[in-house]
């Protein structure tokens, strides 16, 4: 008998390693070891990512025992399905996906919140600038943002309803970033958008483009959606932050570190450590970009206080999965202090 329930024992014993095996952690906590992390940016070279870039040419991320993968996708709404895919670890992208996915079921925390606000502007092209001259004339126009779901879209959206427009009364158009962003204004397949710099200083120095809503500083977003609205920002999957909390600590040495360089530094200072083909052809115009855009930046790494509330305020008025579930949306699981406050 013992011989038999020893004999059963056995196979039973290999599946359970064998399973063990499978759910084998993608980073791997030790002190005495780097870890390895990838992270997808919603749009690399865009300015409202500075930090995750510069992190790297800091040398910030070997310095804290981490090895970062950085990875990109035009559009925050295409970085997010591949973390939820589980094909990385993390996104650079707007903390406002991380109440938008709360209210699809799903658990997403912002656990480094690089800016407090968006950092973004809706441009309206220059021959549409005498009649589309504020949200309020958004009906019956064609409107650009990066892709459907992102958060240019969600900003879009927020800015109709606040000005009594109805989403259903304008067309979206996906209308990417950078370059395909800049045909879109010059071919006429857009009226206006939402975008970032450099893109934005591109169209205004060419003259191809105004400003029309400037959410790039506190006082513009606070008249443009009523409160602070945290942008740009590392979120990662709630389980994986819980199992993973000394791999998260570094990455939060890394970033708050580099968060207090961008605030301690000129534009100058800033674009001489970022990779050349940034800038391209035109550095200046390229720290130009980095100058109007780098207040956006938090000096600490914190969730500004009143922001979540600010977030899920525009979010529930235009964005029907999170309208459908707003009593039930817990902000507090949406982001963390807790590792930005141990690496201060």
């Amino acid at each position: 008998m013992r011989r038999s329930l020893i004999l059963l024992a056995v196979p039973a014993l290999a599946l359970s390693l064998a399973a063990c095996r499978g759910q084998a952690p993608a980073a791997k906590d030790s002190a005495e070891q780097p870890v390895s992390i990838k992270i997808m940016v919603g749009g690399l070279d865009k300015v409202i990512y500075l930090p995750a870039k510069l992190t790297e040419q800091l040398g910030y991320f070997k310095e804290a025992g981490v090895d970062v993968s950085l990875l990109s996708e035009p559009s925050g709404a295409q970085a997010e399905t591949v973390m939820l895919a589980g094909e990385v670890d993390g996104v650079v992208g707007f903390y406002d996906h991380t109440v938008d996915l709360q209210a699809k079921d799903k658990c997403v925390t912002s656990v480094v919140q690089f800016a407090d606000v968006p950092g973004e502007a809706e441009m309206v092209a220059a021959d549409k600038a005498a009649t589309l001259t504020s949200a309020k004339d958004f009906t019956g126009r064609k409107l650009g943002v990066t892709s459907p779901g992102s958060s240019t879209d969600f900003l879009t959206r927020g800015l109709a309803v606040r000005n009594g427009v109805d989403p259903s009364k304008y067309t979206t158009v996906k209308a990417g970033a950078g370059s395909t962003f800049l045909a879109a204004i010059d071919n006429g397949g857009i009226d206006a958008g939402m975008t970032t710099d450099p893109t934005i200083a591109k169209l205004t120095n060419t003259g191809k483009a105004k400003v029309l809503v400037d959410m790039r500083t506190k006082e513009g977003t606070r008249a443009a959606l009523g409160g602070l609205y945290p942008g740009s920002s590392l979120y990662m999957p709630c389980d994986f932050v819980a199992a993973h909390k000394q791999t998260i600590q570094k990455m939060a040495n890394a970033f708050v570190r580099t968060l207090a360089f961008i605030n301690t530094h000129s534009a100058a200072e800033i674009a001489a450590k970022m990779p050349t083909d940034f800038a391209g052809s035109e550095p200046k115009l390229y720290e130009q970009a980095i100058n109007d855009s780098k207040g956006m930046f938090t000096a600490d790494g914190l969730m500004p206080a009143d922001g979540p509330k600010t977030v899920l305020d525009v979010l529930k008025a235009s964005n029907e999965a999170v309208k459908a579930k707003a009593d039930k949306i817990d902000l507090k699981r949406t982001f963390t202090t807790e590792f930005v406050k141990a690496a201060h």
